[in-house]
């Protein structure tokens, strides 16, 4: 501030000087020019200051041991038994191995997310952890005025110089409980299942991610029976269960008796839609097959912990890297079915051992290349 009166107060000078005297103006405007010029290097120089310093504070707080911050910006709240428990696991892994300094920021509107966002960029943390895609363009947005704050976005991709993305294939994993699904609605002669070829499928937010996992179901149910009817809702939100459990008793109203639960903690009410019908559910993102044991046929599993826990432990070995992207694919094992044990256990001699059989083929295939997983428009590999 001092500085930027003195040079007003050069400028004020020189123009009295020159209403004063034609004879000034030369003068005058020589000392403005070299004003000026002194005021800009020593901005430059100032600017170039900080920068070293920050560089030399983050290198000796390095040096002196002091734990890494993170902060995890969520779009929900923690408990859904899902999405964001499992990123949760990641990160308390991370803070069990590494010593590593944790904050969790939850909301559940955009409002919120943006807010928690913003609040983590002004509080200085080594590393924010946007756990969704709903994150993203927030972090497009305000990243580029932290250039020196490092960040991470799950489950989607941004082309950021400081941000690390980490994807998945959750069409791949999704294929894998759409043709489980498929199978398991021809199993008549299992209680709750009758004799339509109808399937379900429930989402939270309608947002690409999730139409990923619907092309993958879509893919797989059709590749055991091409003639299956698939319905499809999206709660518009991940934080009610109530309406969760809603769109899901009115599938199987219309004669699905599986569905397949995307809808973090809007999907704790697919699940219980299931046992309250006496139909059955495919869970999401963790093992959700003890939640209501003897309705979840298994679960499609996506190591969000694990890709939590990989980008803090890139920060803590000094390899983090912006601007790159990770794809945790099949054979990655970054997405899997769980083993089908809770309802084999309640089926007893009824569980059908063919859709496991069935379902450990098809992953193989898959992974080879034999089988190949269509990708809704922006996702993949290559995206």
């Amino acid at each position: 501030m001092r500085k930027k009166m003195g040079v007003l107060l050069v400028a004020g000078l020189c123009m009295g000087l020159t209403a004063c005297s034609s004879g000034t103006e030369e003068t005058t405007a020589a000392a403005t020019t070299a004003a000026e010029e002194t005021t800009a290097a020593e901005a430059e120089a100032e600017e170039t200051t900080a920068t070293e310093a920050e560089s030399e504070e983050t290198e000796a707080a390095a040096a002196s041991g002091d734990p890494i911050s993170v902060c995890i910006v969520y779009t929900g709240n923690l408990g859904d038994k899902s999405y964001n428990d499992s990123c949760n696991e990641g990160a308390q892994r991370a803070v069990e191995d590494f010593g590593v300094e944790l904050r969790s920021l939850e909301g559940t509107t955009a409002a919120e997310w943006e807010a928690n966002l913003v609040a983590a960029c002004e509080e200085g943390y080594d590393l924010i952890i946007g756990a969704s895609s709903n994150i993203a363009d927030y972090i497009i947005e305000h990243g580029p005025d932290y250039p020196d704050t490092k960040f991470a976005v799950i489950d989607t991709t941004v082309d950021l110089p400081n941000v690390q993305s980490i994807s998945f294939a959750q069409n791949q994993g999704s294929f894998l409980a759409g043709a489980a699904a498929a199978m398991f609605t021809e199993k008549t002669d299992i209680e709750g299942v009758n004799e339509d070829a109808i399937i379900g499928w429930v989402g939270g937010m309608d947002i690409p991610v999730l139409h990923d996992f619907y092309v993958g179901y879509e893919q797989g149910a059709k590749y055991i029976n091409p003639d299956i009817t698939i319905l499809q809702a999206f709660a518009g939100t991940w934080s009610d269960p109530l309406k969760g459990k809603e769109l899901t008793l009115a599938q199987y109203e219309q004669g699905a008796d599986i569905v397949m639960n995307v809808a973090s903690g809007t999907g704790t009410g697919v699940l219980e839609g299931a046992k309250e019908a006496g139909k059955y559910a495919i869970g999401v993102d963790l093992n959700q097959d003890g939640d209501q044991p003897g309705s979840v046929l298994t679960s499609m599993v996506k190591r969000v912990d694990n890709a939590c826990y990989l980008v803090i432990e890139s920060v803590v070995n000094g390899t983090f890297e912006g601007g790159s992207t990770r794809y945790l694919d099949l054979e990655q094992g970054g997405v899997s079915l769980t083993d089908f044990s809770v309802m084999r256990e309640a089926l007893g001699e009824q569980f059908p051992e063919d859709i496991v059989e069935k379902c450990d083929e098809l992953a193989q295939q898959i992974i080879s290349g034999e089988i190949v997983v269509e990708n809704y428009e922006g996702f993949g590999p290559e995206a």
